[in-house]
């Protein structure tokens, strides 16, 4: 690639990059965004727009960083099924011997589906688990409950004695650890809905080791999502190692901690933590924050990453509709929406967007636009005053980082389709989810 060229590698190595293309248009001979050796316009052209594109290689190469990390001690990675449920990519992690963890019953029927025996490596989150969920993770043999209320202990106790089954118990523990992220994916303070206050731990353990059907087995703790201050997490730690010892005192038996997730990825600025050999420097200063106070403790650490294994695995691949001017403000209209990727309206997140098609920097010229979708909500938008390379009409653009908690937090808002997906491997694609058809939204009415 000659040296203009490699001015324009934006992307996320090895997933996406940019690479030169001999197909000539009427504007240069561009530099087109591949998902490893498939050209995004041949996905456009086959596929449709608005689609979600993963790459294969990436999600495993960020598995095996993780897998890599915490090899000093023993640990099961358990990929947050919430960041992204699809079930091609559940068995993709599945064939890699990853364990899951799961928020709700549905999601443990996905793990299940995408492989049975990965029963055994699933962990069961979330504070309000039914009983009729609570029963089919007895029924799966799951390989551990993390219990997040007094009332939930009373509730699995009674599950499991109706079945004649043990149910292997860890309490959430909140730690009052303030992480630096957004006030909706914060988890660790008292004021949150998640866990049992530390310094109440040991009575609840105290009572669920007089339930003949619940066994004690470890401590859990979750501070939140998209943090990259890894301090955070060996603060949390540090007080979870204190209260493992204290319950061996009580007599207790902890063989494991589950450390949770939440380790952010740089939406902005990625070159640190999104590619290559950089995020694996990244997990491994996360890896030293989480079992350096671990040490000596001889438990099994459980890890419940999700975002950071999927995130920029994936990406929005959106046509631009039409270019809109309001009195100077300048709009590019495109086809993917607020319903397609929630997280600009929910959150204010930033993702990055790049042209498909990138052309020479003599020819290229920028402008400030907004990047908005179709939804009838001022509120649908992508970008904001954001510079970007001009684009006409047509184009292809690409919404980097959404990976995680794009397709599964997408909805049917106006009546719109939700989007095709597509895993990549190599030169080849298949189609993961069908694009939905406005029938398949009217079949469950009456």
């Amino acid at each position: 690639m000659n040296s203009r060229a490699q001015a324009f590698t934006l992307g996320r190595p090895p997933g996406f990059i940019y690479r030169q293309t001999k197909r000539q248009t009427k504007r240069g001979v561009p530099l087109v965004l591949y998902c490893e050796g498939a050209a995004l316009p041949s996905l456009a052209e086959r596929y449709g727009t608005p689609l979600y594109v993963y790459s294969a290689a990436m999600i495993r190469q960020r598995y095996e960083a993780f897998d890599a990390a915490f090899c000093g001690i023993p640990h099961t990675v358990c990929y947050s099924v919430k960041a992204n449920s699809n079930l091609s990519i559940l068995r993709l992690l599945a064939g890699k011997g990853c364990g899951f963890d799961v928020v709700s019953g549905g999601e443990l029927r996905r793990v299940l589906a995408a492989d049975r025996k990965a029963a055994s490596k699933v962990v069961f989150s979330g504070v309000g688990k039914t009983q009729e969920e609570l029963t089919a993770a007895l029924k799966a043999g799951i390989l551990l409950f993390n219990v997040e209320s007094d009332s939930e202990l009373s509730a699995l106790a009674e599950c499991a004695g109706r079945q004649r089954r043990t149910a292997p118990v860890a309490l959430r523990v909140n730690p009052d650890v303030a992480a630096e992220t957004h006030p909706y994916i914060s988890t660790g303070l008292h004021k949150h809905k998640f866990g049992v206050p530390i310094n109440d731990a040991r009575g609840l353990y105290a009572k669920a080791s007089g339930s003949r059907y619940l066994k004690v087995c470890g401590v859990s703790v979750h501070i939140g999502s998209q943090i990259t201050d890894v301090s955070a997490f060996g603060e949390a730690l540090a007080r979870v190692a204190q209260l493992v010892r204290q319950l061996r005192s009580d007599g207790h038996r902890i063989d494991y901690v589950d450390a949770g997730g939440g380790l952010g990825i740089a939406y902005e600025n990625p070159d640190h933590e999104n590619s290559g050999g950089e995020f694996s420097d990244y997990v491994a200063r996360y890896a030293q924050a989480l079992t350096t106070p671990l040490q000596g403790l001889n438990v099994r650490l459980l890890l419940e990453p999700g975002r950071s294994i999927v995130g920029p695995a994936g990406l929005l691949l959106t046509s631009v509709i039409y270019r809109k001017q309001n009195d100077g403000k300048r709009f590019l209209v495109v086809d993917a929406a607020m319903n397609d990727l929630i997280r600009p309206a929910l959150y204010g997140a930033y993702h990055e967007i790049v042209p498909v098609a990138r052309h020479s920097r003599d020819a290229e010229r920028s402008e400030v636009v907004d990047v908005v979708g179709p939804v009838c909500e001022t509120g649908d938008f992508f970008a904001r005053d954001r510079e970007l390379p001009e684009v006409q009409e047509g184009d292809l653009l690409a919404i980097l980082d959404a990976g995680a908690y794009g397709m599964v937090l997408t909805s049917n808002y106006n009546t719109r389709p939700r989007p095709a997906e597509v895993l990549v491997t190599g030169k080849s694609s298949k189609i993961i989810r069908r694009r939905e058809k406005v029938s398949d939204l009217l079949r469950s009415e009456v």
